[in-house]
């Protein structure tokens, strides 16, 4: 009996330490199990933590792609209106070139018309009405000097020319009183002049006792009736040194005269 018992008490505790054995195996692998789960999860972690740095880096490599790209284009845009200009920068280079050869050709036409000018200018001047005939001389002379000057250029010298014929153009729109002298009654006289554009050329005595007039069909001075001009002529004196408002004057004018 006892012997029964024993044998039921070893076999109860054989199969507790199995149990115990078998719990004991379980609980290892469980331990394993979680071990590797957590091993799994912390790769995966660090694997998507790649995986968003990568991420990061390929949008930064995008987003840097397209602005160089933008750059591109605008550069291709930049170069290629600079090709356009530098053609047109070439084309003109080539019309200075040409106009370059031609600036010899020009100098040798320019230099004779400016001779011929002078020479106009100068029989304009002697058969114009004779007012300022030193003034307009020696700016004639000053002209023909210029003319074998080495060191003016030819346009200089067409300037000077242009500028002469523009004072002389100028005359016939302006009214003016300057002091001279007059052989009258083979006497000479100091005379104030009054010179009313290309119309009228009158001259007074600076006693006032003679006036005349320049007469064009004559080709000379001829005295004036002191009684109707005179005071007209000192007048227009007062009127030229702007020491008098311009008024309505008496004076004697030459008819006009069909152009032929």
């Amino acid at each position: 009996m006892t012997m029964h018992r024993f044998k039921k008490i070893a076999l109860a505790m054989t199969m507790s330490f199995g149990v115990l054995l078998g719990s004991q195996a379980q609980a290892n692998s469980v331990d394993a199990v979680l071990k590797v789960g957590q091993a799994t999860t912390q790769a995966a972690q660090k694997s998507q933590k790649k995986i968003d740095s990568l991420a990061d880096e390929t949008g930064d490599l995008l987003q840097d792609y397209k602005t160089v790209m933008k750059q591109v284009d605008g550069l291709r845009v930049y170069n290629g209106r600079l090709d356009k200009q530098i053609l047109n920068q070439l084309k003109r280079i080539d019309d200075i070139e040409k106009s370059i050869g031609q600036v010899t050709v020009i100098q040798r036409q320019v230099t004779p018309l400016v001779i011929r000018m002078i020479e106009g200018l100068e029989e304009f001047v002697r058969l114009d009405v004779p007012f300022l005939m030193d003034e307009r001389q020696e700016r004639i002379d000053f002209l023909r000097a210029n003319v074998d000057r080495s060191d003016l250029s030819v346009a200089e010298k067409f300037r000077q020319v242009l500028e002469a014929y523009k004072i002389e153009n100028e005359f016939g729109r302006k009214i003016s009183a300057y002091k001279g002298s007059l052989s009258l009654d083979g006497v000479e006289r100091d005379v104030d002049f009054f010179q009313v554009g290309r119309v009228a050329l009158l001259y007074q005595t600076t006693d006032s006792e003679i006036s005349g007039a320049w007469d064009k069909d004559a080709g000379s001075f001829i005295q004036l009736d002191k009684s109707e001009y005179r005071s007209a002529i000192r007048a227009g004196l007062r009127i030229a040194r702007k020491e008098a408002t311009i008024n309505i004057l008496k004076l004697p004018i030459s008819a006009p005269e069909a152009a032929e």
